[in-house]
């Protein structure tokens, strides 16, 4: 049997010291720009030292790429939290890097269940917390469009606030109905119900979606704040009566969704993955969601007995 540290390729990593000191037989390389994750993999697993496990220091986007190529190959997935949010990392408990090395190094893990979106014709994405279209991809299209100038967040209090302002109601179409919504989640995994973006799972097993369809019968100012995901923001907004009401929010729990997208003329073709931003050519676009049970094995730490 191969040695558990041997073999570990471990991407987009900064805290080398500590991986160093850790793993020392771990294999590692940092993404420079334009290269491509799915590439370096590729070789890393075509070599005479293929790894036995992959393994990512970075965000959800980053994360959730990692999880799809894991799958491909085969491997499990470590999980170094290394983003501004780190979603996917805190629900399977993994806090820090030294937490996620710990639950490395005591051989614990879990299979995780995930989503699989298809966007019209083009090949199916794998992600690990949540889909959504509306007003939160507008929101981060916004926000990219500033990122280079004043960073991720200020950039993103500028982006709040332009679609605050601007934000508008989009048209979906499912099971022959249409509807004017502000925005859709369809989160992994049954998820606090009285929210509406499931951006950050509560369970890693269970194979179901968990859909919120936020209908457009509020302001502008509720549809930006049904955004938010902090336990502590959500009740702070809750208090001052800017989250929607349950009324406005239809909840579904199934294990496919499909909608079709249209978002109007001057409003970009977009969804989001994982905090990933992707665009669709014309008018409007169709994305199917399908749960996938146990989709890819992933360290977490010991559970307490």
């Amino acid at each position: 049997m191969r040695n558990a540290q041997s073999g570990t390729a471990v991407l987009r990593l900064d805290p080398a010291g500590l991986l160093a000191e850790r793993l020392p037989e771990a294999v590692v390389r940092e993404l420079g720009e334009g290269d491509d994750l799915g590439e370096i993999v590729a070789a890393a697993m075509a070599s005479d030292a293929a790894p036995s496990v992959l393994g990512v220091y970075g965000g959800d986007g980053s994360v959730s790429r990692m999880a799809q190529l894991a799958r491909e190959h085969g491997r499990p997935l470590l999980v170094l939290p290394g983003g501004t949010f780190n979603h996917f990392a805190r629900s399977a408990g993994l806090t820090d890097v030294a937490t996620a090395l710990d639950a490395f190094e005591a051989g614990t893990t879990i299979e995780v269940s995930a989503v699989e979106v298809t966007a019209g014709d083009a090949a199916p994405i794998l992600a690990l917390n949540a889909v959504s279209v509306g007003t939160y991809p507008e929101l981060i299209d916004e926000r990219e469009r500033h990122r280079a100038r004043l960073g991720k967040w200020l950039g993103g209090v500028v982006a709040a606030w332009r679609t605050m302002r601007g934000a508008e109601a989009i048209t979906v179409a499912r099971d022959g109905r249409r509807a004017r919504v502000w925005s859709v989640f369809v989160g992994v995994g049954r998820n606090d119900p009285r929210r509406v973006a499931t951006m950050q799972r509560e369970h890693l097993e269970e194979p179901v979606l968990d859909v919120r369809i936020h209908h457009a019968r509020g302001t502008r100012a509720r549809a930006i704040a049904s955004l938010a995901f902090g336990r502590r923001t959500a009740a702070v907004l809750r208090a001052l009566r800017l989250m929607p009401p349950r009324s406005d929010v239809e909840r579904l729990v199934v294990s496919e969704f499909e909608v079709t997208v249209r978002p109007g003329p001057g409003h970009p073709s977009v969804f989001v993955h994982d905090g990933e931003l992707e665009e669709e050519p014309g008018d409007e676009f169709t994305l199917r969601c399908v749960a996938v049970p146990r989709a890819i094995t992933v360290f977490v730490p010991p559970r307490e007995v």
